[in-house]
């Protein structure tokens, strides 16, 4: 079943690169605080790195004027890919970069998607998230190969 509005982050675990490869559970990214989550299939794929991230990174200052606390870009990659893709874009410090390395957590979303006939195996769907207190309040899914509700400025006009 698809995560909606109103339903609690399922507890995972994702990783990010920060003096070696670190953890951080679902709980104490989202616990306490407005987050706002997007999800891309992959670091480095066309249109995440020439839209989607992107406007993440213009628009940093303008979500956290509007509340946000924590900005989270996440895919189904390793630490070290999603490490390497931060740099090769310029992303501040401020955006983490998380991995979901097998898939777990967007399984846990009922956000997977099978992108095997592209010989990239299971990955995360394409979409934005704002959870309070680790409570979806705003949820913004891609139809397959589509991006226009899950970018930057989609999620500013949802705040």
């Amino acid at each position: 079943m698809t995560i909606q509005v109103g339903d609690r982050i399922p507890s995972a675990t994702l990783s990010y690169l920060k003096d070696g490869v670190q953890q951080i559970s679902t709980d104490e990214l989202f616990g306490g605080k407005t987050v706002v989550l997007f999800s891309v299939p992959g670091a480095f794929t066309p249109t995440c790195s020439a839209r989607h991230l992107p406007g993440y990174v213009d628009q940093l200052e303008a979500l956290k004027a509007k509340g946000v606390d924590t900005v989270a870009c996440m895919a189904v990659n390793d630490a070290f890919v999603m490490d390497a893709w931060r740099h090769s874009q310029g992303v501040p410090e401020e955006i983490m970069m998380l991995a979901d390395g097998n898939g777990a957590f967007a399984k846990a979303m009922g956000l997977e998607m099978d992108a095997s006939k592209f010989g990239m195996g299971v990955r995360g769907q394409r979409f934005a998230l704002v959870a309070k207190n680790g409570v979806v309040t705003h949820l913004h899914v891609e139809a397959p190969g589509e991006f226009k509700v899950s970018g930057a400025e989609a999620v500013l006009a949802a705040l």
